[in-house]
């Protein structure tokens, strides 16, 4: 999977808790609780709908390595198949 693919996924799960967002106002490396209005309960639905779309297990731990749109990517790139 591309690394675009991926970031569309991760605009996509963002815009199905947040569907408020708009998606090219996302700095790559700002972090998505300073650019988005993410409780805690979004961003856990926002990991629920990245480990639907790319099959991809985050397990709490990993939570903050999700911090950014960058970030993001990086984590699941390296994980997309992998598991």
């Amino acid at each position: 999977m591309t690394r675009e693919a991926i970031r569309d996924a991760v605009v996509k799960a963002l815009t199905s808790v947040a569907p408020e967002i708009d998606p090219s106002s996302l700095t790559p490396d700002g972090e998505f609780r300073q650019q988005v209005d993410l409780d805690s309960m979004d961003f856990l639905n926002f990991v629920i709908a990245l480990h639907a779309s790319l099959g991809v297990d985050v397990p709490e731990a990993d939570y903050p390595k999700l911090a950014s749109m960058n970030a993001t990517v990086n984590y699941l790139a390296a994980r997309v198949g992998s598991g």
